[in-house]
């Protein structure tokens, strides 16, 4: 696949094209295609072009980087100072951070240009895009379907190139799914690789920030923009590897698992495409090897209680005083905030907060929420074990391709489970790519997943580059 940024950076530095015309397209694109797709939930056009004059202003002066100029998209859960950043849920309408997420602040220090807010479910919990108060984003691919979650929006702007590319949010495959199913590339990146400063918080030990983008060399390129450490997270690191400059596309004697638990309850057709995968990387002079990970099955129930529990806790400071939504209808200020957070979030939302309520109640705390904990800790040590095998993984990302519209609301268990390849990742705290690589019966993409040890965005990165050069061309055709 191309790298629309390393085309867009060319033109730019060749003065063939400005930063304020390259926006300007992008925003009669948004116009054009939105209506349907519903994938930006807000643009602000005046402060977008501001953004590319002061873009072009630094190319003028030679300075700048390969983002600077560029247009692109970011989730409504992800701070921008003065721009209202809803969470896509009622409770929040209206808010407007007054500061800038510390990835933010990264990008347009580098002169790129931030177009607008994607859909996504509400505070980031669903699996569609469909739960957020901004009503459904539509797949690009086929508008009977959704795009998947939560940050279907910011999926759905790249797959349409209504963005150069999105920032998205992965709690438990919200940047992975979503991207498999309209067509897109999506990092997970290592939790911790890159700040959480100005994420809205779901489920804090499992959120981490990453990129959807319309090739691996895209993702390359924003996450070494994004990672670092930030002395307002300290769960964040300092790395100083550059994945865009590993991206070399030789994988000769690369040792890549199968998990097997990984491949149980998946479509068919999802087997297949996961299966010619390692059949291209062999080709490649790869090594494959069968492995087994049993705790896997355990990750989801897990998974499910403690990123319940966390936004229980999380979403706790929603009570209609400080900031967002306030019911006008009460007599006393318990009753205001009942009906405040009854009326301000949605089902799915106050469904996961019950539960995670519950699991962290007195009664239940160690039955529930302190064996999830140890759960993850054999998780995360099976993985640990895993990689003194194998080099990385190759896996699907979900067990069925795009579902169709309201599906999930009279499936919401099987909606549920359809996070099983994608939760561990998040569990363990380790990198994950989802990349195209075919499509199903019904024209419908499906993507594969790379899982490394932690902080190997390098190595995945230089994985997925293979794959994706192996089947669309090189680093020569993406500087066509």
């Amino acid at each position: 696949m191309l790298s629309r940024i390393l085309k867009y950076s060319s033109l730019l530095r060749d003065k063939k094209l400005s930063s304020v015309e390259l926006t300007k397209e992008y925003l009669k694109k948004i116009a054009a295609k939105n209506g349907e797709l519903n994938a930006f939930v807000s643009v602000d056009e005046e402060r977008a072009l501001n953004l590319a004059g002061a873009a072009d202003k630094l190319l003028k002066e030679g300075k700048g980087n390969l983002l600077t100029g560029i247009p692109f998209g970011v989730k409504a859960n992800i701070a921008e100072k003065g721009v209202e950043t809803d969470c896509c849920s009622r409770i929040l309408k209206g808010y407007r951070p007054t500061y800038n997420a510390t990835v933010i602040e990264k990008l347009l220090s580098s002169g790129a240009v931030s177009l607008g807010k994607n859909n996504m479910d509400e505070f980031a919990m669903g699996s569609s895009t469909e739960t957020g108060s901004h009503g459904a984003a539509y797949n690009p691919v086929n508008r009977d379907y959704v795009t998947g979650g939560s940050s279907g929006g910011g999926a759905a702007a790249v797959a349409s190139d209504m963005a150069v590319y999105a920032l998205g949010s992965d709690t438990g495959g919200s940047v992975r799914q979503p991207a498999a199913f309209c067509g897109a590339v999506g990092l997970k990146p290592t939790y911790g690789s890159l700040s959480r400063y100005g994420l809205i918080a779901y489920g804090s030990s499992l959120d981490q920030i990453g990129p959807l983008t319309s090739s691996v060399a895209d993702a390359a390129i924003v996450y070494d923009a994004l990672r670092g450490v930030d002395p307002r997270d300290s769960t964040s690191s300092a790395l100083s590897v550059s994945a865009f400059e590993k991206l070399s596309g030789d994988v000769k004697n690369l040792k890549i698992g199968l998990p097997k638990e990984y491949f149980e309850g998946i479509n068919p057709e999802i087997v297949n495409t996961v299966k010619s995968a390692a059949a291209t990387y062999e080709k490649l002079g790869a090594t494959l090897k069968e492995i087994s990970v049993p705790s896997l099955k355990y990750a989801l129930p897990a998974y499910y209680i403690i990123a319940c529990a966390e936004a229980s806790s999380n979403l706790g400071r929603y009570d209609g005083i400080r900031y967002g939504y306030r019911s006008r209808d009460y007599d006393d200020v318990n009753e205001m905030i009942m009906k405040t957070r009854s009326a301000g979030f949605g089902k799915e939302v106050k469904r996961r907060i019950m539960l995670g309520t519950y699991v962290l109640s007195a009664g239940y705390f160690d039955a529930y929420y302190k064996k999830a904990l140890r759960v993850r800790e054999q998780v995360s040590e099976a993985f640990r074990m895993a990689f003194d095998e194998v080099d990385l993984m190759l896996t699907p990302v979900a067990p069925t391709t795009a579902f169709p519209l309201n599906y999930t609301s009279e499936n919401m268990i099987e909606t549920y489970m359809s996070d099983y390849c994608t939760v561990p990742v998040n569990i363990a705290g380790l990198p994950a790519i989802s990349l195209p690589a075919g499509t199903d019966e019904k024209g419908l993409p499906i993507g594969i997943q790379l899982i490394g040890a932690k902080f190997s965005e390098p190595l995945i990165l230089n994985a997925a580059y293979a794959f994706e050069s192996a089947c669309n061309g090189g680093k020569e055709a993406e500087n066509e």
